[in-house]
């Protein structure tokens, strides 16, 4: 590859890098092309970027940046996921196809400056999503309105239950 092309590619991955909410680290040796197309098409759909990347390359993209203690993961054949938007995406997908894929090992990742193994890409694969906190959000805002009107329309209820029976037993020959 030549010199300038070279330090292109580190200045790009080095800016997406810089706005990824999240990377996760993979080996992908032994994946058969039809599974590797299911993979980077799962990934695409759901928002992220998937892509092999030489480590040195990888290496100078995050020298000097938070990410530098993922340098020790750079090790074999690496193929990096990573998302702008949601942080548990990446780590969702891949932890999904590892547990599908036996050629498909998760190295480690990286969110919110702090460097994680495999355990911690599971744990970020397991929180809900943006979606999924902005409808358990909403949920909570209409909850409230709900419950108050529930309560202003419970003694009127009562109390016409209460006439209703006592007319209805009336009705019916009571006292």
């Amino acid at each position: 590859m030549e010199r300038a092309v070279k330090e292109e590619n580190i200045a790009a991955l080095k800016l997406d890098l810089a706005k990824a909410t999240s990377l996760v680290l993979a080996d992908f040796r032994g994946i058969n092309v039809k599974n590797d197309t299911a993979l980077r098409r799962e990934f695409r759909l759901n928002g992220c970027k998937y892509q092999v990347v030489k480590n040195t390359l990888l290496g100078r993209a995050v020298e000097g940046t938070a990410m530098a203690g993922l340098e020790k993961l750079f090790v074999g054949p690496t193929a990096i996921a990573y998302s702008f938007e949601d942080p548990a995406a990446p780590a969702k997908i891949a932890t999904k196809v590892a547990k599908g894929e036996e050629k498909f090992v998760i190295k480690g990742g990286y969110v919110d400056g702090q460097t994680l193994d495999v355990k911690g890409v599971e744990a970020l694969s397991k929180m809900p999503t943006k979606d999924e906190l902005r409808s358990s959000f909403l949920a909570l805002l209409v909850a409230a309105p709900q419950n108050f009107l529930a309560l202003l329309t419970a003694a009127p209820q009562q109390t016409l239950a209460v006439l209703a029976a006592r007319e209805q037993q009336l009705g019916e020959g009571g006292k």
